[in-house]
């Protein structure tokens, strides 16, 4: 017997999936297992099959047409095509998770041995007949994938875009782990936050004092709730990262959090530890983070007073565009690639 792989067009009706497969059985063709693609034109089936030697290219297209298949593309195939969709994902999930810049490889056997190319124009995404395009987390621009036959589907395009979202979480959290050697030698260790560190961060914010929160959070109180916290650590798109010295305990907090193109930074840094290199470093890291998170911009908006804030902003390797709005300042940074060395 012999192993085939074929894509045929379905209509989308009750019992015209039953006529292809009548129509293959008669030709002694086994099915091995189906995937149904949705496509506006009808159902797309993936079928692996287990066919006669015998059997040729045209006999095969013969049996699919008469079982009502449309647009059918074959091809023969081998024993690793018996691996499940979902254990092939999770495989290539691990590949990636292990090693970002693994992606366009991964992408390519996910998709069957595509053409992978690389393009800085972001201007164009999305997925057509041949070709798709999505944001490469790794430097930015655009992952460019080519096949010939068959057709990308959607539901294709949603698991590549699935595997480039792992990619772009375990850079991000590559990305966000980093030891910040401050100038009077002390070592602080930054890592991405998570719901565990919510009350050594009420603790820490109790240490501020008014005009540390009043920087931060723009208002009068001693800072946020413990739910407004909450969802400062947990954004629905963007990164929470945390500081904390050598006894564990948590010094700064630096929030990432944005939609579409543009992320807001803010960062709040205990009293005893201001005026020591912690926010810059932080800086830093929320801007290497923006990239691979999908942001071309960064907005930092702080008091037109708070000197050691636009100094800050000054050390950034991106010019700030500044826009003073009465006693506010906003900092526009334009994400690019980071020189080699810049983040630390």
């Amino acid at each position: 017997m012999t192993l085939w792989r074929v894509r045929a067009t379905v209509d989308d009706r009750p019992g015209f999936l039953a006529v292809l497969t009548a129509s293959l059985a008669l030709r002694s063709i086994n099915i091995l297992a189906v995937q149904v693609h949705t496509t506006e034109t009808g159902a797309v089936d993936d079928f692996l099959l287990d066919a006669p030697d015998g059997l040729d290219d045209d006999e095969l297209l013969a049996a699919i047409e008469r079982g009502r298949g449309r647009n059918a593309w074959v091809t023969r195939t081998d024993a690793y095509d018996l691996v499940d969709p979902p254990t092939h994902m999770a495989s290539l999930a691990a590949r990636v998770t292990a090693d970002p810049t693994l992606l366009g490889q991964a992408l390519s056997d996910l998709l069957g041995g595509c053409l992978v190319q690389h393009d800085p124009d972001t201007s164009i995404t999305g997925q057509g007949s041949n070709v798709m395009r999505m944001a490469d987390p790794n430097g930015g621009g655009m992952i460019i994938l080519t096949r010939l036959a068959p057709s990308f589907t959607p539901a294709e395009f949603a698991r590549a875009q699935g595997l480039v979202e792992v990619a772009r979480s375990a850079l991000a959290r590559r990305l966000s782990v980093v030891t910040v050697l401050l100038g009077d030698g002390a070592e602080l260790q930054v890592r991405p936050a998570s719901s565990s560190d919510l009350p050594a961060l009420l603790e820490m914010h109790a240490r501020c004092g008014e005009h540390s929160l009043y920087r931060r959070y723009f208002a009068g109180t001693r800072g946020p709730s413990r739910q407004q916290l909450e969802r400062l650590l947990r954004p629905a798109r963007g990164s929470a990262l945390v500081a904390e010295d050598a006894d564990g305990r948590l010094v700064a907090l630096a929030n990432l959090i944005g939609e579409g193109e543009q992320a807001e930074a803010a960062l709040l840094v205990e009293d005893a530890w201001q005026r020591r290199g912690i926010g810059t470093g932080m800086l830093r890291r929320l801007i290497a983070l923006a990239q691979p998170s999908g942001f071309r911009a960064v907005v930092l908006h702080t008091h037109a007073d708070n000197e050691p804030m636009l100094r800050t902003v000054r050390r950034m390797p991106q010019t700030a565009a500044l826009d003073v709005d009465g006693a506010v300042v906003s900092a526009t940074l334009i994400v690019t690639e980071l020189p080699a060395g810049a983040v630390r």
